[in-house]
């Protein structure tokens, strides 16, 4: 009788930003400059990467994955955020809503394990130089940034299949701007206590192993730094990691506390302001953070403009 009475919903409604009436159109607005640069940012960073020589290098190379996976991620969510806020609620398919979390899974876990690679390289870097060429070839680097890739293509997918394999009855209104797995598994009917634990483990998962290699690199790092003799050497050594470390902090801070933590301390206001950072804040430091205050990068920016302005003329 129960599963009689049950409605089967086949499609979701995104909340998106209703509650916020008339200031809509200034987040539209506001959202839109920071995705525009964004977007043109970690764009504009990957192909400098790619026709500069003299950034030729695994950290360069590393870098270049994460803008391409950063510009990956966002593209699958923010598009879709803005139209809300001028159309205001959308409707998304079943199978549109699972490829969305699919995909924006994906490429977060993507992101966490380069991450992890980028906090390695910078341990080869630092604690063992006179090896670094030959330990960090191109073979090895690319097969790092591969493994990354499909561990979190493999994750992604667990994630969602985790949650979709429930059913979805009485309310089908998402209180969000996208398919992000806390909202989705609320509206879940039955018991969600097995896929609630299997997101904190496969969360887990990603966060730990990834954040706990990044650790050990950095635990190595701090007592090669401390061992230098002078003080111009451990900062210029501390330098290297500290753009780094700043996308990292933010990065893991938004990504725990929105993915490792229980049902009942859902919040949509406060859930929202952290997945606003998480998608459209987290991207834009790559960019600005760990590359355009990189002298490298600076001078490779500066070539590409002056060369252009010499072609123009």
């Amino acid at each position: 009788m129960g599963q009689a009475n049950t409605t089967i919903w086949r499609g979701f409604v995104f909340l998106g930003f209703s509650s916020f009436g008339e200031l809509q159109l200034l987040l539209f607005a506001l959202f839109l400059s920071l995705y525009l640069v964004t977007l043109t940012s970690n764009v504009f960073i990957i192909v400098v990467i790619r026709l500069d020589s003299h950034l030729h290098s695994p950290m360069y190379f590393f870098l270049s994955f994460l803008s391409f996976s950063e510009t990956c991620y966002t593209l699958g969510i923010i598009p879709r955020m803005l139209s809300s806020l001028v159309m205001g609620s959308q409707v998304i398919s079943y199978e549109g809503c699972a490829a969305q979390m699919f995909f924006s899974a994906s490429w977060a876990c993507t992101n966490c394990f380069l991450l992890a690679v980028m906090g390695f390289d910078r341990y080869v870097a630092i604690c063992a130089p006179l090896h670094y060429t030959s330990h960090m070839n191109p073979t090895f680097c690319a097969q790092l940034v591969g493994t990354s890739f499909l561990t979190g293509y493999l994750l992604g997918l667990g994630m969602t299949l985790v949650i979709f394999h429930l059913p979805f009855c009485g309310s089908h209104e998402i209180q969000h701007f996208f398919c992000d797995t806390p909202p989705v598994l609320s509206l879940a009917c039955g018991d969600t206590g097995p896929s609630e634990l299997g997101i904190l483990i496969l969360s887990l998962l990603v966060l730990l192993v990834s954040f706990c290699s990044i650790t050990i690199s950095y635990a190595y790092i701090l007592t090669a730094i401390l061992r230098i003799p002078s003080t111009k050497g451990r900062k210029k050594a501390f330098s290297t990691c500290a753009s780094h470390l700043t996308v990292v902090i933010v990065h893991y801070g938004c990504a725990s506390f929105m993915y490792l933590r229980p049902k009942a301390s859902y919040s949509l206001e406060r859930d929202q302001l952290i997945a606003v950072t998480y998608t459209v804040v987290t991207p834009l430091l790559n960019p600005i953070v760990y590359s355009l205050r990189n002298r490298a990068v600076q001078t490779a920016l500066r070539s590409a403009f002056r060369g252009r302005l010499l072609g123009r003329g």
